[in-house]
């Protein structure tokens, strides 16, 4: 029986003083969602020591994970954000997986001027992927990648949306984790800053990161934001949430963030009458108010 002599890969190995000279400042991305730039930070030395400081947004080139049970927020965050970022003259690849182009712009337009954004400003920096329509950008994760890096190259785009990664592995949840990598490799290799969409199944209906496809998603990316709703169903509930029973309640957490510090507190997420997310207080502060 012979034994497979396995090949070394030198390239691999790396002094951290090398790899440090090519490694990108992390700077914060505007979320477009109010309450939520503060909830990341980064760590800077004073002459009082070490000094918590806000990144102002999303980690620049972090992949992050946004998941949640249905109509808890996460396409409309992921709207504001990609809806920021064009405002502000930066190109966005925005891969919708589940609703047609034609019908995301509409619902895009809307958010729009519910942020008081010029729309025909955005239009030019928004770039959609369809692959709601195209069978092949779904189920065929080389075609959508080849896809998405022409998209990127013709318009200079450093900001991806993917609403949702659950849908590039319906019925194949066996293959999550083997997409989600291919995804994540391939947002690093072109510097991108992206959110995924991930659907969580409706039995998860706390706040872990478990999602459809198990652990993937939530272990190889960045970090994970997590969103749930609860029915206001007690006097506890009446006196911590502020709200009456058979109100329904939004919650928000950051799970987890390796490129930067993050606030670990679990929020009360609002969806205003206008259509757009807000994060609020958090549950601790809440706690306090109503001792």
């Amino acid at each position: 029986m012979t034994h497979k002599e396995y090949e070394i890969v030198e390239p691999a190995v790396t002094e951290l003083r090398e790899a440090t000279k090519s490694a990108p400042e992390i700077r914060g991305i505007p979320t477009g969602v109010e309450g939520l730039d503060e909830l990341f930070f980064t760590t800077k030395v004073t002459e009082a020591g070490p000094k918590r400081v806000p990144l102002g947004g999303f980690p620049q080139y972090a992949v992050l994970n946004l998941t949640g049970i249905p109509d808890t927020g996460k396409s409309l965050m992921v709207e504001q954000f990609a809806l920021k970022q064009a405002s502000i003259g930066l190109p966005v690849a925005f891969v919708t997986v589940e609703t047609p182009a034609a019908f995301l712009a509409s619902a895009l337009k809307s958010r729009a001027i519910a942020m008081s954004l010029d729309y025909e400003e955005i239009e030019s920096n928004l770039i959609l992927i369809d692959a709601a329509s195209y069978a092949s950008l779904r189920e065929e994760i080389p075609t959508l990648l080849n896809t998405l890096a022409y998209a990127i190259k013709k318009y200079d785009i450093k900001i991806t949306v993917i609403d949702s990664i659950t849908g590039l592995f319906e019925a194949r949840e066996m293959m999550a984790r083997s997409i989600v990598r291919q995804l994540y490799n391939f947002m690093k290799r072109w510097y991108q800053t992206a959110l995924f969409v991930s659907q969580k199944r409706s039995g998860h209906e706390e706040l872990s990161a478990e999602a459809a496809g198990g652990y993937a998603v939530a272990h190889i990316l960045d970090g994970t934001m997590v969103l749930t709703k609860k029915m206001i169903s007690s006097t506890y509930d009446e006196r911590l949430y502020k709200r009456p029973v058979g109100e329904l309640i939004r919650l928000f957490r950051i799970d987890g963030c390796r490129l930067c510090g993050h606030d670990t507190d679990t929020h009360v997420m609002e969806i205003t009458k206008t259509g757009l997310v807000r994060i609020g207080p958090s549950l601790t502060t809440l706690m306090r108010k109503s001792s």
